[in-house]
């Protein structure tokens, strides 16, 4: 049996109620993935529910690859085989690869980063409509927001107000050919697709509902449109729900998140059983009383109040500077000067800021003054769009079917092959049964393609056909 001792009373039953769907209103701090991962033990070992049938669901891989492992520490043996922890979008991805067919895609499918898909919008941008880059972030921001929304292109089109709206709209529906032709997805497509695939396909839904019979969210204030629409489908009439959130620490609204989404859970579950983790675990008395004297001024209908058994604390220290020079000197002379007066490492430390331009003039002032430091986020070298476009070129040589690569670098550099002449190689090549790399060079094209793309695909098929014969063949050094 799981051990709950650990927990407190509130804590406590969060983790055992299972009589209908519960929304657990959990301040910072206040335990809620100990909540949340003996819970789930809870489920398996004393309410008989089996792991296959239980997901749990949250938004960075880190959070569940984090409850993962605090799961499989509580169960015994391979109780917890089958468990489904992952992010959203992993579950949708999950679903899509399942379901691939009825969706539309081929085995194989791509799934494209901000930068792809942002590159494939600026093609189409100024291809169409004669924009520059100056209104690509918005355009591609106003297509992720109508994923989010549920609007597809059609219906984007029809609730345009003014041109921008329409020009927008037109993007977004050639756009979305081109993913299809593409045989790609792009990050908002991983909740969007599941959902649509769920709204329009009954048997799919019925299929995915038997499958997960309990599902737990967590940051569901961060939740969009989409996404709940993909969580109430899910559940369907059932009870299994937990869902934990916190409309005070709402974050995302900028790209799509809605807070009031805790509201509609009343909403949509009558019988909804609401629990509040109000003790933190993690701030002394002071910081929590400054915490809730700014909280207290946002709108909310969930009210909480944090407290502590961690003491009053040391005192909060504002200060202010001339400019971001003398602040990051601040800074830096602060941490060298703590640590020299009370000991410790410099791992003891941590400096936040609140955006990523901010990082250079503190790197600096750390260098200067021989402060050590790791710094968070940034991007991989494998990440980068030249090392990807080398990699593609790298993956087909060597394997000449491997479609999604031939689609990443078809256009890299650009050789004037439109998305409707991808299209219809992407068709001929599903029925001829052969990849898009060994239909450019078919007979069978003539009767699809006009002799100017037919010629464009012919010579780039015979190009890198070459220049994979020398790499077999001649030697690849030289």
């Amino acid at each position: 049996m799981v051990d709950l001792s650990h927990l407190n009373p509130r804590q406590k039953e969060a983790a055992k109620y299972i009589d209908g769907p519960l929304l657990v209103l959990a301040g910072a701090g206040s335990g809620k993935t100990s909540v949340i991962t003996r819970k789930i033990a809870y489920l398996i070992e004393s309410c008989g529910i089996k792991a296959h049938h239980i997901a749990a669901v949250t938004f960075t891989n880190k959070a569940s690859r984090e409850m993962k492992e605090r799961v499989g520490q509580l169960l015994q043996g391979g109780a917890g085989r089958g468990l489904t922890v992952s992010t959203f979008h992993n579950l949708g991805l999950n679903i899509i690869r399942s379901e691939y067919k009825t969706a539309g895609y081929r085995t194989g499918f791509s799934i494209l980063d901000q930068d792809d898909a942002k590159n494939i919008l600026k093609d189409i941008m100024m291809r169409d409509h004669d924009q520059d880059d100056d209104a690509l972030d918005m355009v591609q921001s106003a297509i992720s927001n109508h994923k989010n929304d549920m609007l597809d292109p059609e219906q984007a089109i029809a609730k345009a107000e003014n041109p921008q709206e329409m020009m927008i709209a037109q993007c977004y529906s050639v756009y979305q050919r081109t993913l299809r032709a593409y045989n790609a997805v792009d990050f908002d497509d991983l909740i969007w697709v599941p959902t649509m695939l769920f709204k329009n396909h009954p048997e799919v839904l019925q299929r995915w509902q038997s499958k997960i019979r309990y599902l737990l969210v967590d940051e569901y204030q961060d939740t969009n449109t989409s996404q709940y629409e993909l969580v109430k489908m899910l559940l369907g009439n059932r009870s299994g729900l937990t869902v934990v959130g916190d409309d005070d620490q709402s974050i995302y609204s900028w790209r799509g998140a809605r807070p009031e989404n805790l509201n509609l859970l009343k909403v949509d579950y009558p019988h909804l059983k609401l629990v509040k983790l109000e003790q933190n675990y993690r701030s002394t008395g002071l910081i929590l009383n400054a915490a809730n004297k700014v909280i207290d001024n946002n709108p909310h209908e969930l009210i909480k109040k944090l407290w502590s058994d961690k003491g009053y604390g040391d005192p909060i220290k504002i200060l202010k500077c001339k400019n971001d020079e003398i602040e990051a000197e601040r800074v830096v002379t602060g941490i060298v000067e703590r640590r020299m007066r009370y000991g410790g490492k410099f791992s003891d430390f941590a400096v936040l800021y609140r955006g990523n331009h901010q990082s250079r003039i503190l790197e600096m002032k750390l260098q200067a003054h021989q402060v050590p430091y790791k710094l968070s986020g940034g991007q991989s070298f494998f990440g980068r769009t030249e090392i990807k476009d080398i990699m593609g070129y790298l993956r087909l040589l060597i394997n000449p079917t491997d479609d999604s690569a031939f689609l990443r670098i078809i256009n890299t550099p650009r050789r004037e092959i439109g998305p409707s002449t991808i299209e219809k190689l992407s068709e001929y090549s599903i029925r001829r049964g052969i990849s898009m790399m060994a239909a450019t060079t078919e007979l069978g094209l003539e009767q699809l393609l006009t002799p100017k793309a037919l010629d464009k695909l012919k010579r780039f098929g015979h190009w890198l056909n070459n220049i994979t014969r020398m790499a077999y063949a001649d030697d690849a050094v030289a």
